[in-house]
C-alpha cells in the first residue's frame, strides 16, 4: 500500500537517522576528546559511560523504536513481528539506561559524592522507572496474548501518550544533565566564557532537541500510520467500534475463539431445548 507524502516521510526519516547518529557521535567525541575517555574503575572514566549509554539507548534507540511502525517497508510484515521488534528495541534502550545508572552510582560512591540531590537525578531516575513499567505493561498487555480486547482498547491511548511523554522527558533530563556536567567540569576555564568544550556540548544538546522534534513530527502524522489490517477494528471501552490510533487495530483472526465458540454452543443447546419442549407439548 502506497504511503501519502512518501517523499516527505523519507526525507524526515533520513534526517532523523542522520541527526540521531550525529548525536551519538558527538557524545563519543565529547567523552573521548574532552573528558579523557572511558573506563570501568570507579573514576570519571566510568562516569563517562553515563552520557554515552543514555544518548545511544535512551534517546536514539528509543526514538527508532517509537517510529518503527511508521516504516512503510514493514507494513507487509505481521503485526506480531513488528510488536516484537518494537518491544525489543525498547528493551535494549532500557538495559543501556540501567547500565548508565550503575556507572553514575559507582562513580559517586567511589568518590563519596552524594546521590540523588539534583533535579537531573530526580527526573532521570523517575523516567527510567516509568520507562521500565511502560515496557512491562506493553509486553503483558499487547505482545502476549493474555489481555482481553477490551483492556487493550482501554490502555492503548494511555500507552501511546505515556510513551511520547516519557521520550520528551528523557530529552529534557539529558539536557539538564549535559548542562550540570559542564558547570562541574568547566570550573577553571568557566562555562560563561564559551570554551570549545562548552560550545561543542551545547551543539550536542541542539542535535538531541532536533532529533526529538523529528521523531515527534513523524509519529504524530496520521497519514503515515501503519494501515489497518483486514478484518480489524478498534474497540472502544463503551463497546463501540471506530478507526483508532496507530497500533490499536486488533485482528480478530488472531484472537482465541474459545469464548465465542462456547457462547455459540450454549445458544445452540438453548435452541434445541426449546424445540424439544415445543415438540413434547405438541404431542401431549
Amino acid at each position: 500500500m502506497a504511503m501519502d507524502g512518501y517523499r516527505g516521510f523519507l526525507g524526515l526519516l533520513v534526517s532523523a537517522l542522520l541527526v540521531g547518529f550525529l548525536s551519538v557521535l558527538f557524545t563519543l567525541i565529547w567523552v573521548l576528546h574532552y573528558r579523557e575517555g572511558l573506563g570501568w574503575d570507579g573514576t570519571a572514566l566510568e562516569f563517562n559511560w553515563h552520557p554515552v549509554l543514555v544518548v545511544t539507548g535512551f534517546v536514539f534507540i528509543q526514538g527508532i523504536a517509537i517510529i518503527v511502525y511508521r516504516l512503510p517497508w514493514t507494513w507487509k510484515c505481521s503485526k506480531l513481528l513488528m510488536k516484537s521488534i518494537h518491544a525489543g528495541l525498547h528493551a535494549v534502550a532500557a538495559i543501556l539506561a540501567i547500565i548508565s545508572l550503575v556507572a553514575v552510582f559507582d562513580f559517586h560512591n567511589a568518590k563519596n559524592i552524594p546521590n540523588m540531590y539534583s533535579l537531573h537525578s530526580w527526573v532521570g531516575l523517575t523516567v527510567v522507572i516509568l520507562y521500565i513499567l511502560q515496557l512491562l505493561l506493553g509486553v503483558f498487555i499487547f505482545l502476549l496474548p493474555w489481555a482481553p480486547l477490551s483492556l487493550r482498547a482501554l490502555v492503548m491511548p494511555i500507552h501511546v501518550y505515556s510513551g511520547l511523554l516519557i521520550f520528551g522527558t528523557v530529552i529534557a533530563a539529558v539536557l539538564m544533565g549535559v548542562t550540570e556536567k559542564l558547570f562541574f567540569a568547566l570550573t577553571s576555564s568557566g562555562y560563561s566564557t564559551s570554551p570549545p568544550e562548552g560550545v561543542f556540548t551545547n551543539t550536542l544538546g541542539l542535535l538531541i532537541v532536533v532529533f526529538g522534534a523529528l521523531i515527534f513530527w513523524i509519529v504524530t502524522r496520521p497519514q503515515w500510520q501503519r494501515p489497518k489490517e483486514p478484518n480489524s477494528i478498534f474497540l472502544q471501552p463503551n463497546g463501540g467500534a471506530q478507526e483508532g490510533v496507530e497500533g490499536s487495530a486488533i485482528n480478530f483472526s488472531n484472537v482465541d475463539k474459545s469464548d465465542s465458540e462456547l457462547n455459540n454452543e450454549v445458544a445452540a443447546r438453548k435452541r434445541n431445548f426449546i424445540v424439544d419442549e415445543a415438540g413434547q407439548r405438541s404431542t401431549m
